[in-house]
């Protein structure tokens, strides 16, 4: 896959994937509690998996389409990749833990790290951004949208569509990116 399919297919897919879960959360929710193991609540983790997933493939895509100057800013990139594919991954532990309760029992994540790599993944997507937009090649109201989005959901986990909303407007301009090509906005 070239950087500029995963760069698009992730700007797009993930928060409509992330909004799916979201929205299938708050139908599951409606009775007043979650029915683990009830198909809502699997294709909703399923969905939220896949958009984990996808967010780390778009990370990769921006890196790739990323403009060097000089060493910093190589570094800074890099790092950022690693923490948000380290946070990814935290994700992913996580809902397979929520998928299947022998594998969380099993081994379960420690909460720290789960708080780590959450706050992992959402520098690291965030830096990745500021970097495209110190490269005009995004909008500058784009890593402001991300953040602001992946902030809500620990307020609250209901206000996920919301946060899918919002993220998808700030990657939304990402979609069609190219390497060397600045985003219109």
């Amino acid at each position: 896959m070239t950087s500029s399919s995963l760069v698009r297919t992730g700007a797009i897919a993930a928060p409509v994937l992330l909004f799916g879960y979201g929205a299938l959360r708050l139908i599951d929710g409606l009775d007043g509690h979650h029915d683990k193991g009830a198909w809502m609540w699997n294709t909703g983790h399923v969905m939220f998996f896949a958009a984990m997933a996808l967010l780390g493939a778009f990370a990769v895509g921006v890196r790739r389409l990323l403009p060097f100057r000089d060493f910093r800013n190589r570094l800074a990139a890099n790092l950022a990749v690693i923490a948000t594919l380290a946070g990814m991954v935290a994700f992913l532990w996580v809902i397979v833990g929520d998928l299947a309760p022998r594998f969380a029992d099993a081994a379960p994540l420690p909460l720290p790290l789960q708080i780590v790599g959450q706050t992992a993944l959402v520098l690291g997507l965030v830096t990745l951004l500021v970097q495209l937009v110190r490269a005009g090649r995004a909008p500058a109201w784009s890593p402001i949208a991300a953040l602001f989005a992946f902030l809500m959901i620990p307020v609250n986990l209901d206000l996920i569509p919301v946060a899918a909303a919002l993220l998808f407007v700030g990657l939304l301009p990402l979609a069609g990116a190219q390497r060397g090509a600045p985003v219109r906005a």
